[in-house]
């Protein structure tokens, strides 16, 4: 039994939600959303989405709450928007933006450019003192992971100084350095 994929979703205002065959549509304010499913039933019902399983197989039972988040994540998207923020640790470590196209300055011998979706608004931050930092924002969910984990694969942070594109708020395991 999926204890998440039971839970109805709710459909809050301004956000209309069509389902046509194995395709759900979801409008927004910030933008539309569709995703194919398959192995589970959507329905619409009095501004809630249920998701069902049609049979008790090993693949449907494992699905069930997977579609039923991804349909959770696509209507929060639509209305909220997803963030994501990232920090460049290191001396000399810099990131710039012209529209959607970011520049990092990561310590190699050539600057970085990245031309990032449209969907997502890149936004760079430097304040005196403090790490320079990347703001990431779209309605989709998936798309604004995976900006984000491409960009922190350019330079993931080491754990010895923890130098390095982080995730803020993450929590690096640091190791001791060589004791003389």
């Amino acid at each position: 039994m999926s204890r998440i994929g039971n839970n109805p979703v709710a459909i809050p205002e301004g956000v209309t939600v069509t389902v046509d065959n194995n395709t759900i549509t979801v409008k927004g304010k910030l933008g539309e959303l569709t995703q194919n499913f398959n192995t589970v039933e959507v329905k619409v019902e009095e501004g809630n989405v249920l998701v069902t399983r049609s049979a008790e197989t090993k693949d449907h039972k494992a699905k069930h709450g997977l579609y039923r988040s991804l349909v959770n994540n696509m209507i929060e998207g639509v209305s909220k928007g997803w963030t994501k923020e990232l920090e460049l640790v290191g001396v000399g470590y810099r990131a710039s933006n012209q529209g959607n196209v970011l520049e990092l300055a990561l310590g190699f011998s050539h600057n970085i450019v990245l031309s990032v979706a449209p969907e997502v608004k890149v936004e760079t931050v430097s304040d005196k003192g403090k790490n320079p930092k990347i703001v990431l924002t779209s309605f989709d969910k998936q798309l604004v992971g995976q900006v984000a984990a491409k960009i922190r694969g350019f330079r993931p942070p080491e754990p010895y100084k923890g130098k390095g594109i982080k995730f803020v708020g993450e929590i690096l395991r640091r190791k001791a350095g060589k004791s003389a």
